[in-house]
């Protein structure tokens, strides 16, 4: 008999094996049954979401916040759940690697790596090699496990103003060499540069964060692209909309923007 994780795993495992699938991503319990009930096939946390539901922002996350976190969306949710697990709360990759294991733990059937710099560092970037190197560890964490979960190795250049494609790929091409099983730029936007990296890292899938909304996933796929994700834009809306909701009562009196409902009755997905 296998486990619920091993479930999932293999689940997300095989959206990743053809095709395009959207994977959205919740901030809470309530937001994870909800897209669950849409009709979604796996989720992704995601760190600025997250973060904001608890009054900070991105990046000032304790590790053990964020494990509390993901074993709280893994319980909510029977999708396959992608951890944001920024740059593994360590530098050295041995510390990735021991924070991966504990992230595994939590019930994840994946987890991206990113090769931002800490807060402060002269350069935005990890270096490359240690960039990579931090990957192999993480893979070798994972594999130290019977999960098989999922890594996605994570290129942060285009969204810390060093958005250039020869380097990302380059990255991007180092990282799938160290074991990433799914590569990812968040912040391209180019129709061209999404194509040139899905075919300088194949036949790996390539993750794509929805930076335009103009976008569509059918258009994605014909690009290559095997997943969308969100980021924190399902969070940033439902603050926006909460809020602007708010403001008009606040200045107004009138209650008419709260007319709007949710597409299904809130018994259906909590009770």
């Amino acid at each position: 008999m296998t486990s619920p994780q091993a479930d999932k795993v293999a689940a997300f495992r095989q959206l990743h094996a053809g095709g395009c699938f959207a994977l959205p991503n919740p901030w809470d319990a309530g937001s994870a049954r909800y897209l669950q009930a849409l009709g979604f096939k796996a989720l992704a946390s995601t760190s600025a979401g997250f973060a904001w539901s608890t009054g900070r922002l991105d990046y000032h996350l304790t590790l053990e916040a964020v494990l509390d976190h993901l074993s709280l969306l893994c319980a909510a949710s029977d999708l396959p759940v992608n951890a944001d697990f920024e740059g593994g709360f360590a530098v050295a990759p041995e510390g990735v690697a021991a924070n991966v294991a504990r992230a595994v733990q939590a019930g994840v059937a994946g987890l991206s790596i990113e090769d931002r710099s800490a807060p402060g560092a002269g350069d935005p970037l990890l270096d490359p090699a240690l960039a990579a190197e931090r990957i192999r560890a993480a893979r070798a964490a994972i594999d130290a496990t019977p999960t098989g979960a999922v890594l996605t190795a994570r290129c942060e250049a285009y969204l810390v103003g060093q958005g250039e494609l020869k380097p990302t790929i380059a990255r991007l091409i180092a990282y799938a060499e160290a074991g990433a099983d799914c590569l990812y730029a968040p912040g391209l936007v180019a129709d061209a540069d999404i194509r040139a990296v899905v075919e300088a890292v194949a036949p790996l899938p390539v993750n794509v964060l929805a930076f335009d909304y103009s976008w569509t996933t059918q258009h994605l796929a014909e690009l290559g692209v095997r997943r969308v994700s969100l980021g924190g834009g399902l969070a940033r809306k439902a603050y926006a909309d909460a809020m602007n909701a708010a403001k008009t009562w606040l200045d107004t009196g009138a209650l008419s923007a709260m007319t709007a409902q949710p597409p299904m009755p809130f018994p259906k997905v909590f009770g």
